[in-house]
């Protein structure tokens, strides 16, 4: 379940959560666009909001938390 609720985004947030988003997909060579991509893109976004807030611990979060 997404914390979407009532959020909002600056645009470095948005940057982070895209450089992480597109490091992983890269990691993996998995399309942005693809279902896999948009499961991970709601993933950083959780962790992006309990803590993981620059690229490097989105970054590791993602790849341990997607690894599980």
């Amino acid at each position: 379940m997404s914390l979407l609720v009532n959020a909002s985004f600056s645009s470095q947030d948005f940057d982070v959560l895209c450089s992480a988003l597109d490091a992983w997909c890269a990691e993996r060579h998995i399309d942005i666009v693809s279902v896999e991509a948009q499961s991970a893109a709601s993933t950083a976004l959780d962790l992006y909001q309990v803590g993981c807030d620059s690229r490097e611990k989105l970054l590791h979060a993602l790849r341990d938390h997607r690894a599980a």
